[in-house]
């Protein structure tokens, strides 16, 4: 006879083995145990990029920017790599693939050079290339880097001005923060829905929308939606949002730059530099401004005298100008430098000897700032701007900041600077200022005019004598150019070097005076 009670016992039982043999498999018995006791609390869950990045986007902001205005380290992250990353600006330096264009070397060169002065003229003037007026081209960079790192993105809506005789190009970029690219929300009742939920709809086509940005049902970014505020103005006016296509029907040319760094697949909105690190951040901001506070604390000298007279009747002046008072109540009391504080009756003091300066401070300061330069890819020594180890591990440390500051050059470049620049040319060739033949018939041959290196800050020496002498060996044995040579130690250009060269050697030589040779020698210029 069938006991379907003992078949049902069995079961359980086979299945709690198997269940049991699985728990023990693979990752089952590693990071993916939810058995182990280290394991047991840790509830990771993840969901879609627009969840997990879009829907806290608006918080991240804004304890990033916050940071950056209060905490020194979170700013020395910010500022660190603008002034690397970008410095005073990427300069053009247009670079023709003149072969594919039929032309000679010297032709492209002059070409290079009359582009670049041209370019020159609209992007260091402010009010021909910013539409605010604030900001040349250069400066645009800076603010453009520093509110990317701060804020996850940053956005440069392009618009167009009457050219005027000493601004004869329309272009204009205006920089949009990226609080302003946001959802067009609809009213519920009276109440605005949820902003923290991003995700929308374009009503007349169908497309997502996802924290400002429409994307086709392919997953194409084909609009953004910029609202006319900021979403926490005390003075709000009424909310209205444009859209702006992402590229222009006709000439399909950006109609808005977006400069953001993607970590995850169909993500369309960029995350603060700081996140990762914004907890430590936090807790390192409160544990200095404590460490500050008590050792002022410790430093003060102050008296107190209890008596049973009135306090008024005390013969003492003020113990503190009155401006910098905290309280005029006579049951607050101030600690200060030559204090004296009158005691009610009954009333005593209970003192702390909080033994400041903490002997930990400085060494649990770096361990921190070491985590959270590991995080941001700026080591602890180029945070703190502290070099006190060796040659070889300071070294170390900006060889390794720079592969990161690199990067990011080459992302902001793609996303900013050639953009720029591709529009810039396309209007200065359809102006007839610049000759370009085929810029408009052919995409290769447009490509090919667009050719550029974008120059910035370089890494800089430790020991200049050191790393002169190896970039010497590096271009005798072929290794390196003098060109590339010139990039990496100053930032100069080695044609232009050489031209300056030329002409001081002939000044020296008109002057009698020995000139410089290649080798770093004298040359005796009556022998020349």
């Amino acid at each position: 006879m069938f006991d379907k009670w003992k078949y049902q016992r069995q079961a359980a039982r086979a299945a709690s083995q198997y269940y049991t043999h699985m728990q023990n498999k693979g990752y089952s018995d590693a990071g993916a145990s939810y058995r182990k006791k280290a394991l047991k609390g840790f509830t990771a869950q993840s969901g879609s990029p627009h969840e997990d990045i879009d829907w806290n986007n608006a918080t991240l902001r804004q304890r990033g920017r916050i940071l950056t205005m209060s905490s020194p380290v979170a700013k020395s992250a910010v500022v660190t790599n603008r002034t690397n990353v970008v410095g005073t600006g990427l300069r053009l330096k247009s670079r023709i693939d003149y072969k594919l264009l039929g032309m000679t070397p010297e032709q492209a060169a002059a070409w290079q050079n009359a582009t670049d002065a041209e370019f020159a003229l609209w992007a260091e003037n402010k009010h021909a290339c910013d539409a605010t007026g604030v900001n040349d081209f250069y400066a645009m960079q800076q603010l453009a880097l520093a509110s990317w790192l701060a804020s996850g993105d940053c956005f440069a809506v392009v618009q167009a001005e009457q050219p005027t005789l000493f601004s004869p190009y329309s272009l204009r970029l205006h920089i949009i923060e990226a609080d302003r690219i946001c959802t067009k929300y609809a009213l519920h009742s009276g109440t605005p829905v949820m902003m923290r939920i991003t995700d929308g709809k374009n009503p007349e086509n169908g497309n997502a929308i996802y924290d400002g940005v429409e994307v086709s049902r392919s997953g194409a970014i084909v609009a953004y939606w910029i609202c006319n505020q900021y979403p926490d103005e005390l003075l709000p006016k009424p909310s209205e949002w444009t859209r702006v296509e992402a590229y222009g029907a006709e000439t399909g040319l950006p109609n808005i730059l977006h400069i953001m760094d993607s970590e995850r697949p169909d993500q369309y909105r960029g995350v603060s530099y700081l996140a990762p690190v914004i907890e430590p951040l936090l807790q390192l901001r409160r544990y200095t401004e404590s460490e500050l506070m008590a050792a002022v604390i410790e430093s003060f000298f102050t008296v107190w005298i209890q008596k049973e007279a009135p306090a008024a009747g005390m013969p003492f002046n003020e113990p503190i100008p009155q401006d910098e008072q905290i309280s005029d109540d006579e049951n607050e009391y101030e600690m200060g430098p030559g204090v004296v504080n009158v005691l009610q009756n009954g009333e005593t003091i209970n003192s702390t000897n909080p033994t400041r300066p903490n002997s930990g401070f400085d060494a649990f300061m770096k361990a921190i700032t070491t985590q959270v330069g590991a995080a941001l890819e700026v080591p602890a020594d180029l945070l703190l701007k502290q070099f006190n180890s060796s040659y070889s591990a300071s070294r170390a440390a900006m060889l390794e900041a720079w592969k990161a500051f690199k990067m990011r050059r080459t992302w902001f470049v793609s996303d900013f600077c050639q953009p720029a620049y591709a529009l810039w040319l396309t209007e200065a060739v359809a102006r007839g200022r610049i000759a370009a033949p085929g810029f408009f018939n052919d995409p290769r041959i447009r490509q090919a005019w667009l050719g550029a290196d974008w120059i910035g800050p370089t890494q800089g020496q430790l020991d200049p004598l050191k790393e002169i002498q190896a970039e010497q060996m590096a271009n005798e044995n072929g290794y390196s150019t003098r060109a590339q040579s010139a990039m990496r130690l100053n930032g100069t250009q080695y044609e232009q070097n050489v031209e300056v060269l030329q002409r001081e050697n002939a000044m020296l030589q008109a002057a009698n005076v020995p000139a410089e040779t290649s080798k770093g020698g004298t040359a005796d210029a009556e022998t020349n």
